[in-house]
């Protein structure tokens, strides 16, 4: 097993929790090996791929995406396909960016009628203004 190391190890060196590495196996981010009694034992070379996989984690991609794009990481160049699909990552979050947007403007409006409230958005003042009936 030289050059090997067991999931505690693993997830020392690199920085994660053995419980981020079991979740990165199942989704077909890390392969490692098992030893005879199931064991799961990872090349040294496995902890620059975690730190990989946790920077495009960071960068909004999904297990998915990072799973079709490590085969690129794999062979040094990009697979027909992974640009386009990196651009499509980036128009969806830069759309979700402009909806938090919008939805922060939103807000700040609601603050400032909480700050400083009107008759024509809060109807207990509009009760207040009006004139009593005869």
């Amino acid at each position: 097993m030289g050059d090997t190391l067991r999931i505690g190890a693993l997830a020392e060196q690199a920085k994660v929790s053995t419980r981020a590495l079991r979740y990165y196996e199942e989704q077909g981010l890390l392969a490692p090996e098992r030893t005879p009694s199931g064991q799961r034992i990872y090349p040294a070379s496995a902890v620059e791929r975690v730190r990989i996989i946790r920077q495009f984690f960071a960068a909004g991609l999904n297990s998915r995406t990072i799973a079709a794009i490590l085969p690129s990481v794999d062979a040094g160049r990009a697979a027909p396909g992974v640009l386009e699909s990196l651009r499509a990552e980036r128009a969806r979050i830069s759309a979700g960016i402009a909806e938090l947007q919008e939805v922060g403007r939103r807000l700040d409006q609601v603050i400032e009628l909480t700050v400083h409230p009107d008759p024509e958005h809060c109807p207990a003042l509009r009760e207040q203004a009006a004139p009593a009936a005869p």
